[in-house]
């Protein structure tokens, strides 16, 4: 369930039915956000979802994530229960509590090497935002893909799950969805498609999964949001 509108500071806090289910703050451009709808939909837990203005954060929203942040999710309605923040700790519990669809491997050592491949990934989404906010930063950006490049060809596999999308996959989606905006923010780049013969297979694998079309935002859709937030006025609602 979700309005898709966003809510802002001076929104009254949204009245959910009491049905248990589980509700998650969000944005909907939001990369680290896009993480947790992804696994939800793997899991196909039934959930709320509220999204939030991170420009103008309502009020209320300290109640349900403390350092103001995106995303959150509520386990339960019940005052005074916990509330869940960070992306990979967020779909890490979901993957343990949740154990339909498993996107972590059991063993102790192959989870410990996905979440070791994961940390690299940060290389990737910092120099994504030096790239779009300060147009530099396409060298380590590069680099820092090529890791995923060769691990994926060491594995062998389509996915880095093997057969089919797993934890890495649906972790580090939301800024292959977003790879037009880095040739947006530099009109001479173009992603190597040879260089990156892998992760451009990957991508088109990706793009026909159940679970990421089910929260697909086009290239052109994400190019108008971000438009928009460079002028200062940022439109979350775009896709309402």
């Amino acid at each position: 369930m979700s309005s898709g509108k966003h809510y802002a500071k001076g929104s009254p806090k949204p009245v959910l039915p009491d049905d248990g289910q589980l509700r998650l703050f969000s944005m909907r451009f939001c990369p680290y956000a896009h993480r947790a709808h992804l696994v939800l939909k793997a899991k196909k837990v039934p959930h709320h979802t509220v999204y939030i203005n991170l420009s103008e954060k309502p009020e209320w929203l300290v109640d349900v994530s403390p350092l103001l942040k995106v995303p959150a999710l509520q386990l339960s309605a019940e005052k005074g229960q916990p509330s869940l923040i960070e992306s990979l700790i967020i779909a890490e519990y979901l993957d343990e509590k949740y154990p339909q669809n498993p996107l972590l491997p059991k063993d102790p050592l192959k989870k410990a090497q996905e979440k070791i491949l994961l940390e690299r990934f940060s290389g990737v989404s910092s120099a994504f935002y030096k790239i779009f906010l300060q147009s530099s930063g396409l060298d380590d950006f590069s680099l820092a893909l090529d890791i995923f490049e060769q691990e994926l060809a060491k594995r062998g596999t389509p996915f880095f799950g093997g057969d089919k999308p797993g934890y890495v996959d649906y972790m580090i989606w939301p800024w292959l969805e977003r790879l037009p905006l880095v040739e947006f923010a530099l009109k001479d780049y173009k992603f190597d498609a040879k260089r990156f013969a892998k992760i451009a297979k990957l991508i088109e694998l990706l793009k026909a999964d159940d679970v990421v079309k089910s929260f697909y935002v086009t290239p052109e859709q994400h190019i108008e949001f971000w438009k928009s937030r460079r002028a200062g006025n940022a439109n979350y609602d775009l896709l309402a």
